[in-house]
This record gives structure tokens, sequence and C-alpha cells, in this order.
């Protein structure tokens, strides 16, 4: 019976699959597992295919960070150095929306991919200086021509908030701001 589901021996046959009908090779790599037959998997394309897996994963949760932490630095600035009352209520209410968002998907990418975990402070550190060049520039778009523009000195080099306190509830950083 385990035959028809890969009536072929050898792995450049495997290969071909792989490029050709990756669900068929998928497939075909499971039932060798299942079947214990090690000697006949696609091994150099399947560990391939896992470190793929796990990267594009480690991808997800940088650009998830990328965005919290973007929301969380133009906050940060807004209610900081800015102060303007009429933007803040207005501009950071949208962003308290980005921020709810990513940390949701956050929490759903790391629910159903628990070897993340050990990957967090990386995917942080990749993270955050996206983070912060995206903030100097969308803050820089709104900023008057006659006032000074902000630069890579106008945030911290490492992100000034750790995972866990990113990751807090309803937490936000409004500087004593009241919306």
């Amino acid at each position: 019976m385990a035959e028809e589901w890969y009536p072929f021996n050898g792995v450049n046959i495997m290969s071909n699959l792989y490029e050709t009908d990756y669900q068929q090779w998928l497939s075909n790599q499971v039932a060798l597992l299942r079947n214990h037959h090690f000697d006949q998997l696609d091994l150099e394309n399947l560990l391939e295919d896992l470190e793929l897996g796990i990267e594009s994963k480690v991808d997800n949760l940088e650009r998830f960070l990328t965005n919290l932490i973007l929301h969380l630095l133009k906050c940060d600035y807004q209610t900081t150095v800015l102060r303007d009352s009429v933007a803040t209520e207005r501009v950071i209410n949208g962003w308290l929306n980005s921020i709810d968002n990513a940390r949701r998907e956050i929490n759903k990418l790391m629910r159903k991919n628990a070897c993340l975990e050990r990957r967090v402070e990386g995917a942080l550190n990749g993270a955050y200086p996206d983070a912060k060049e995206g903030a100097i520039g969308e803050m820089n778009r709104h900023i008057p021509t006659k006032c000074p523009k902000l630069d890579n000195s106008s945030f911290p080099d490492t992100c000034p908030w750790s995972y866990e306190k990113l990751m807090e509830k309803d937490w936000y950083p409004l500087n004593g701001v009241e919306l």
C-alpha cells in the first residue's frame, strides 16, 4: 500500500516533484515519515523547507514587531516632545488601534508557534531599526518646514521597551497625556 503513495524510488524524482508539485511532494514526504522510510526522504529539500518555514515565521514576527514599535515610538514622541493636544487626540487614537492590532497578530503568531519564544530577542533587535527609521520618516512628513526634522538621534539606539512591556495589554507611552 505504501508503494502506491510513492511509486518511485530515488531523490531525483522527489527533487523534481518538489519543484513541480509542492503539495504532492509534501504529501509524499509525510507518507515516507509516517511509514518510517527515512532512507527515501528528500532530505535536502525537506530541511530547506523546514528552515524556510521557521524563517518565514520569524519574518512575520519581525514585521508585526516593527509595526508595533513604529506606532509606539510615534505615540511616545507625540506625547513627550510635541505635546500638541489637537493632533494628540486625533492622531494617537489611530495609532492605538494599530498598536492593538499588532499586539493581537503577535499573540496569535506566538500561540500557533511556540518555537518562536526563543527567537523573540533576535526579532526585536531586527525590528527596531526599521521601526525607528519608519517613525522618523512618518513624523517628518507632518513636521512644519520651519521646525527641525527628526533624525537618527531623535530616538534611542536600541528599543526602549522590553518585549514584555511591548506586549502589555492596554499599555501605551502616553506620558501623562489624557485622551
